[in-house]
């Protein structure tokens, strides 16, 4: 190819610049004259299409390379429209979501939000009154709840997974890929060029939600899936618990009171979304969202989703005509693979 001249691929722009343009081009910590380029390891931080997919971009990339909206131009971006598509596909493919008779809530005392740092118990009696427990022998609800009591919830003391345990989380992932939730979600993202094979997307999916990470002192105490699904405790306050059959199952034993609630979704079937307080054993979470009624595939797509379309940012997904945010973090001090960042958080932040 010839000195000076570019062309569009799947992975941004490639081709050779003249010896007189190298002189000129910017440094590799700005984006400056670098939007899209092709990929080059050489460089401190990155301008290619993927690089917020891997948290890679130099600091200026969305100012440089983005629309006022934070979405790129390249051809890999993922719009808001077609994020709030796929999660109504997403949102009517999930058959193994709970019915209306399967639970039975009883909600109580919903507070202001000024006062959730009261730690003040407004309901007497537990938030579920009833839930249909043959849900739980369904292939991707018993294939969740058996990771559930695989992690120390305290950080700062390291996880070590015996054999059964790694093989646990490939069993959630194999079951959740056989749905139609997750594969509409891999349809989606290869179609998006973000992923050449299923396998490639299985993989991906094991090291950013399962990779261990050090939120404390210990090497490797923490995960975004401990920290979403199950729950922790940092600094004497519960972190992360988003999960409404983790909920269930700890207030079944007893190890959480539900204190209120500060927000009740729109929806008027399941899954449905609610905000609370709570205490998890000694430890109090001041606000808690969560879906209610989803299946674990479903959550796991949705947060998925979130995390590679809009890594660190709010994501605008609609789920049966309503409109739902999610907030993804990153984790910023380790990497996987080549410099791609774990699942710091992910939780929903509004439902209207």
């Amino acid at each position: 190819m010839a000195c000076g001249v570019f062309t569009a691929t799947s992975r941004g722009w490639s081709g050779t610049h003249c010896p007189l343009f190298s002189d000129l081009y910017s440094a590799p910590t700005s984006c400056q004259g670098r939007c899209y380029e092709a990929f080059d390891k050489h460089h401190q931080c990155h301008c290619n299409a993927r690089c917020q997919e891997f948290g890679n971009c130099c600091k200026d990339f969305e100012s440089l390379c983005s629309d006022h909206e934070g979405f790129s131009y390249s051809s890999d971006a993922i719009t808001k429209e077609e994020i709030e598509s796929i999660s109504e596909k997403i949102y009517r493919a999930d058959t193994n979501k709970v019915q209306k008779e399967d639970i039975v809530l009883n909600r109580q005392n919903r507070i202001s939000p000024s006062e959730t740092r009261d730690r003040v118990d407004h309901c007497p009696k537990p938030l579920f009154t009833y839930v249909n427990e043959k849900l739980f022998s369904k292939p991707t609800y018993a294939a969740f709840i058996n990771l559930l009591n695989n992690y120390q919830r305290v950080t700062g003391h390291g996880e070590h997974f015996s054999a059964q345990q790694l093989a646990e989380q490939d069993a959630f992932l194999r079951e959740i890929m056989k749905t139609a939730v997750m594969k509409e979600l891999y349809s989606f993202l290869h179609h998006q060029n973000r992923y050449g094979s299923e396998q490639e997307f299985i993989d991906d999916l094991k090291n950013m939600w399962f990779g261990l990470y050090s939120r404390g002192k210990e090497e490797g105490d923490s995960s975004g899936f401990e920290h979403v699904f199950s729950g922790e405790v940092k600094k004497g306050k519960v972190t992360g618990f988003h999960n409404w059959i983790r909920f269930y199952l700890q207030e079944k034993e007893g190890l959480v009171d539900y204190y209120s609630y500060i927000l009740d979704g729109p929806w008027d079937s399941y899954p449905d979304v609610l905000a609370m307080q709570f205490n998890w054993d000694g430890y109090y979470k001041e606000v808690g969202s969560a879906f209610i009624g989803s299946s674990p595939e479903f959550e796991f797509a949705l947060y998925s989703l979130c995390f590679i379309a809009r890594p660190g940012k709010v994501c605008q997904l609609s789920l049966g005509g309503y409109p739902l945010a999610i907030q993804t973090y990153t984790w910023d001090n380790s990497t996987y693979g080549n410099g791609k960042k774990y699942i710091a958080t992910a939780y929903i932040v509004s439902s209207t």
